[in-house]
Order: C-alpha cells, then sequence, then structure tokens
C-alpha cells in the first residue's frame, strides 16, 4: 500500500506555488472531477476552519453526505478530507492517491503537496457520491488550488486581516483581493463582519461580477450565556442556539455559518431549522480557545496572527478577568510573532517557549530572548512535554495556562490530555 503521507509531503514539492495551472491541467487528466460536485467554498483569513466545521455540522443533520477539505491537519494528515466529520482512512487515501499520482507523475511541472491534496479530496468526494462539499481555501483565494471549482451554491468570506503578507501582499487591500478571488460572476457570498476597507472592496468586486453579497451584523446576535460550558445566544429569529466553541468570535462564525444556510435553503436545499440548532449544539472544532482541563484551566488555542491574538487576549480578559496567564508559546519564524508578543505581555504572568514541529518554525530560544527583552521572564523548553510540565507547575491548582501561537503546537499538546 502507498504511504500517502511520505509520497505527498516529498520535499520536491512540499511547497507553496500559488496558481491554477498546475491543478487545471492535472483535473483534465483526471477527466475534471470538480465539475461534477457541488459546493460551499469558504476564504478569509480568520474562522475559516471553525465556519466549515459549523456548515457540515448543520448539512450533515440535514440528511446530506457532506465532504470538508480544510488545512492544515493538527493531528493526522487524514484529518484535512472527511465526510460527515469521518477522516479518510488509510486505505481510501493511498487508493486515491496513487490514482493522482500517476497522472501528477507525468506532468511536466509538477504539482505541489496542496494540490495534489486538492485533487485527491475531489475525487474521493466524487466517489463516495457527496451532495455537497465545503471547501476551504489553502491561501488566499484567486491563485488557490480550491479557486479551480465551478461556480459554488455559495461563496463564505470570514474575517480578513494581514496574514501571509509575502505571499498576498502587505496590506489589507491587497489581501482582502486575493480572498475576493473565490467571488464568481453570477453567486452569491456571505461574509462576516470586515474593516471598512475590505468590505468596500468585496462589494466592489460583487458589483462587478454581478454577485449577491449579504453581510453579517455582529449587532443582531444578543448573547445570553457564556462561560466555559458553552454559549447561548439568538440571531436572525433563531433563539436560544446553543454553542460548545467558546470566544466571540466563534458566534460571529456561527452567525455566517447560520446566514449561508439560510440562502442555501432560499436556493432549493432542504434545510429545516432543527437541523441549524442541531448542528451548532453538536459542532466540534480543535485549538480554537478549547478547554483542556479545569484544575488549572488550560486553554490550547491555535491563534497564529495578531488578529487571532486580539481575539485570544478578549476571551482570556472576559473569562478570566482577574487572572495574569501562563502562557506557552510555539510560532512560525515568518509570522508577525513580535506584535503577538506586545499584545500577550500585559496579561503574562510567566511564559515558557517551544519549537513548533516545522521547518518554518522560530526555535524557542529565540523566542525566549525577545520576550527577555521586553521585561518579561521567559523560559525556553526542550520539547512540548517540557513546556507543558513547567507550565502546570507555575500555574497551580487554581491559575490558567494557555498555548498558542501556531496550530503546530496543538497536536503535541492535545496527547497529553487525551
Amino acid at each position: 500500500m502507498l504511504d500517502a503521507k511520505d509520497y505527498l509531503t516529498n520535499q520536491e514539492w512540499n511547497v507553496t506555488r500559488l496558481g491554477l495551472s498546475r491543478i487545471k491541467e492535472l483535473l483534465e487528466l483526471m477527466g475534471n472531477p470538480h465539475e461534477k460536485l457541488k459546493y460551499i467554498h469558504v476564504a478569509g483569513t480568520n474562522g475559516k476552519g471553525s465556519t466549515c466545521a459549523m456548515l457540515v455540522s448543520i448539512l450533515e443533520a440535514c440528511g446530506y453526505q457532506t465532504g470538508l477539505f480544510t488545512t492544515p491537519h493538527i493531528s493526522r494528515f487524514n484529518e484535512q478530507i472527511q465526510i460527515n466529520g469521518d477522516e479518510i482512512t488509510d486505505e481510501e487515501l493511498s487508493l486515491h492517491t496513487q490514482k493522482v499520482k500517476a497522472f501528477a507523475n507525468i506532468m511536466p511541472d509538477h504539482p505541489t503537496e496542496f494540490e495534489m491534496t486538492t485533487a485527491i479530496a475531489i475525487e474521493y468526494f466524487l466517489s463516495s457520491g457527496c451532495d455537497i462539499v465545503v471547501m476551504e481555501t489553502g491561501m488566499g483565494g484567486r491563485l488557490d488550488a480550491t479557486n479551480i471549482i465551478p461556480l459554488p451554491e455559495i461563496a463564505v468570506i470570514t474575517p480578513i486581516s494581514l496574514d501571509h503578507t509575502k505571499e498576498l501582499g502587505e496590506t489589507i487591500e491587497k489581501i482582502a483581493f486575493e480572498k475576493a478571488g473565490i467571488i464568481k460572476n453570477g453567486g452569491r457570498v456571505v461574509c462576516a463582519p470586515q474593516e471598512k476597507e475590505v468590505a468596500k472592496l468585496l462589494l466592489s468586486v460583487c458589483k462587478e461580477r454581478q454577485t449577491q453579497i449579504t453581510f453579517v451584523n455582529d449587532e443582531e446576535i444578543m448573547v445570553h450565556k457564556n462561560d466555559l460550558d458553552g454559549q447561548l445566544f439568538d440571531f436572525n429569529g433563531y433563539d436560544s442556539i446553543y454553542l460548545p466553541l467558546l470566544g466571540d468570535y466563534q458566534r460571529t462564525n456561527a452567525a455566517t455559518a447560520v446566514s449561508a444556510v439560510i440562502w442555501l435553503r432560499d436556493c432549493g436545499w432542504r434545510i429545516e431549522d432543527k437541523a441549524i440548532y442541531e448542528g451548532l449544539a453538536n459542532v466540534k472544532w480543535p485549538a480554537r480557545f478549547q478547554v483542556l482541563k479545569h484544575e488549572p484551566v488550560f486553554i490550547l488555542d491555535g491563534g497564529h496572527n495578531p488578529h487571532c491574538v486580539d481575539s485570544l487576549v478578549r476571551n482570556l480578559e472576559y473569562y478570566f478577568p482577574k487572572e495574569k496567564i501562563v502562557f506557552i508559546m510555539g510560532v512560525l519564524a515568518d509570522k508577525d510573532y513580535k506584535t503577538m508578543i506586545r499584545k500577550i505581555i500585559p496579561h503574562a504572568k510567566r511564559v515558557f517557549t517551544v519549537t513548533a514541529n516545522n521547518k518554518r518554525a522560530l526555535d524557542s530560544e529565540s523566542l525566549a530572548k525577545y520576550f527577555r527583552r521586553l521585561g518579561l521572564e521567559a523560559v525556553a523548553c526542550d520539547n512540548i512535554a517540557e513546556g507543558v510540565k513547567n507550565a502546570m507547575d507555575a500555574a497551580g491548582e487554581g491559575g490558567v495556562v494557555c498555548a498558542f501561537g501556531s496550530l503546530y503546537i496543538a497536536a503535541q499538546i492535545n496527547v497529553f490530555f487525551l
């Protein structure tokens, strides 16, 4: 049996190369399977994965066979490709990778890992008879491999902020332009609340492409309960929605998902109100302000850019208003970690730095040195296990630990709480 992960992550094509030419050629060789499926296409900087998970959970509650393609994975490569919450099996992954490999290896310009994984997911969803596929962009939108899909049933754009500036542009307007690339002529778009300049650009693109757009309004969300056990809120005529995911941004993500499925219903899809309630109540999405332990409280958050950290800080201030937090931080060197650090310093009791399991990771000692330069005690740890143990000891039974900075440290941390 082909070791799919070893093949796909080969360093020759484990690179970022934006563009649609290779994925177009690959799918043409495969018989254009992407043209035979229906999609919800999701782009944005933050909240994409959570919003995708909510959409899938609602559609599954409606009885639809629903595919999910999202990156990166946390624990296993297979997490990226799911149907109704079940990951693709090793056997299926191997089978469909073998099919894609046969075509990829004859191409003069070999596809990247992400492009091949996108093709594998599409082939798997088609062979499994999916009614609809929720597809998350990898990076950007306009030149992202997922943008090869035809006009989706609906496009969803989550909050846009500065990230991947090297590849997408150094201004929020340039990044928004790339994300807006998923907006196709004559389609429909549901958009989370955005900064003014982003909203203006998206409206302009939609007008040019004769696309209908609706923006979610946070002011329409009325919160009844918000604690470590979950949230209860009203939105758009739906009263007392229960959401197990924590954080104000998750309410926004849920409102975005609800707005999208309401529009789907207007397009003829069978979406019952009870499925909306059931889907949101049962949604699971790890490493987003996730409570792993209560004594001490241990929060795992995959926040990896300043916008994410803004949300993280708001949540810490809300749930633990009088607490100083013991942080564990691991980050990729190409992220704006200096801004991230400055945002958490006022809330930090102590910091333990770790090295993320990725070739782009910033080493723990360099990260600790930057904290020290800003006057905060920081200890560089040799490994994740040491970081978790030291942080929990430092917090004590009544304290709070928060691990953040990269999804790449999440899987390694998760194993201590299984």
